[in-house]
């Protein structure tokens, strides 16, 4: 076939695809024909290679989509986390999490422990995991969903706020117990615990034991039905008191220390 001929039916393979909506296959379909014909391939090799193609890229599109939409502050991956400076962590529960049969059960994660020690990232990572199996996954702080349902109330849009946070597959919820809630506002955050309650799963991080939650739901019935509901079946993972990223930073900052004093002595 004649180069000119090539190009026109490449012209039509573009068109057809535009209007279906495949552009892998648009862009990659002359170099996987010229692959299949070196290869001595049939037709049927071919349709289900540009096919397999197109499927591996818009699942790989879909990934990045649930990441965008998550709004995760920063990406921190599991694989990332250094479990080796962080014994107290169970490695071994963690990845089994990363597998995702909670999120399948509707069971709540907690990570407790002091700033520093790990909670937030594995969090993060859990959420991404989720992410990577096209699971729909919001990441938001305490006082951001606080905030969010505040606005939601005055706008008398408030039923519909709760009615789509409790549509999200896996919401992480970060910094729980940081800062002391009004029990208005409280009232207003146990709508969506309720809401999502044994129906999706919650990735709760907090740097307070459960006794000691009612310095933020200061009223007690209220406090205790929220640690009902998030504790029952729980995967409850302590992340300790120690703070490694203040260690890695006295760490960097001692090293550079030691750095210094010896080109100094070499002078």
């Amino acid at each position: 076939m004649s180069p000119a001929a090539d190009s026109v039916i490449d012209a039509q393979i573009r068109q057809a695809c535009r209007q279906l909506h495949l552009p892998t296959i648009a862009s990659r379909a002359s170099a996987l024909s010229a692959e299949a014909l070196r290869q001595g391939e049939s037709h049927l090799s071919f349709l289900a290679a540009v096919l397999e193609a197109e499927l591996e890229d818009r699942s790989e599109r879909r990934r990045h989509r649930r990441i965008a939409e998550a709004h995760f502050p920063r990406l921190k991956r599991l694989e990332d986390f250094r479990f080796d400076e962080a014994p107290r962590i169970p490695a071994a529960r963690v990845r089994e999490l990363a597998t995702l049969g909670f999120v399948d059960r509707a069971e709540p994660v907690i990570f407790v422990g002091e700033s520093g020690t790990g909670k937030s990232h594995l969090a993060i990572g859990l959420g991404i995991a989720a992410c990577m199996q096209h699971r729909r996954v919001r990441f938001v702080t305490t006082a951001g969903l606080v905030n969010e349902l505040r606005e939601a109330r005055d706008d008398r849009s408030l039923s519909r706020l709760v009615a789509r946070y409790a549509r999200i597959e896996v919401l992480v919820l970060d910094e729980l117990a940081y800062v002391p809630l009004s029990p208005a506002d409280a009232e207003l955050l146990f709508q969506v615990l309720d809401e999502r309650s044994e129906l999706s799963s919650l990735i709760t991080t907090t740097n307070l034991p459960f006794g000691e939650w009612t310095k933020i739901f200061p009223e007690p019935r209220l406090c205790k039905a929220v640690v009902d509901r998030l504790t029952f079946n729980a995967h409850i993972i302590e992340t300790g008191t120690e703070s490694w990223r203040f260690k890695k930073t006295l760490e960097r900052h001692q090293g550079a220390a030691r750095s210094g004093g010896a080109k100094e002595a070499a002078r």
